[in-house]
């Protein structure tokens, strides 16, 4: 267990992020669970955050990801707002 340090503190922050379709039709599949996650991992680094894992069903989409740093609001925002990225 790795922890993460600033100035003054010591942390391991995980985020819980599942992302749904919209009106939730069911069409992820391994494919397009897969290339979702490239895009997940391509981007990671720009927001400072590592993927711990990965898990999909068929409407939705359940990604654990590890904050190296607290990450702000308006940073969290704009990582979860993949609906540009993806199409």
């Amino acid at each position: 267990m790795q922890l993460d340090t600033n100035n003054h503190s010591v942390f391991m922050l995980h985020y819980h992020l599942i992302m749904c379709v919209k009106y939730r039709n069911k069409v992820i599949d391994d494919t397009i669970s897969n290339r979702l996650k490239e895009i997940f991992v391509k981007i990671a680094p720009a927001y400072n955050i590592a993927l711990e894992e990965w898990n999909h069903d068929i409407d939705h989409v359940h990604i654990l990801f590890r904050g190296n740093q607290i990450l702000k609001s308006v940073s969290l925002s704009m990582l979860t707002n993949l609906q540009a990225v993806v199409s």
